[in-house]
């Protein structure tokens, strides 16, 4: 039986992180110098890098993975799933949600909700 990915919204993951958990950032480096996760508990490990920074993660704690919209953070999420790690969640709406929470961050908000109108044509958008 597939096991699906467990879904947590931006307030769950920032209680999960505050309470230890690590929040785990696939979006590339550029898009983490606009704005990023003003959390402790924090890495960024860009998804094309997650294969091969594997090891840095531990399998014996909780990991919440976040990106821009949440798309290449469920992708990294089974990514881990299929790879052993059982604590590990998708935040839903990445960036964008979490923003739009007024959650804490740091970096040019009004810059990220401007661009969120896209037209998902580019790679990182989505």
């Amino acid at each position: 039986m597939v096991k699906l990915a467990e879904e947590i919204c931006p307030s769950t993951t920032l209680e999960k992180v505050k309470n230890g958990a690590l929040m785990v950032d696939v979006r590339r480096e550029n898009e983490v110098k606009q704005i990023t996760y003003d959390v402790e508990n924090y890495v960024n490990i860009p998804m094309h890098e997650l294969e091969d920074r594997i090891d840095e993660l531990p399998k014996d704690r909780e990991i919440v993975v976040v990106c821009r919209s949440g798309m290449r953070s469920l992708k990294s999420t089974y990514f881990l799933m299929n790879n052993g790690f059982e604590n590990v969640f998708n935040m839903d709406g990445g960036i964008l949600k979490w923003v739009n929470k007024n959650l804490p961050s740091k970096g040019d908000a009004q810059g990220l909700i401007a661009s969120a109108n896209c037209d998902c044509s580019q790679p990182d958008c989505c």
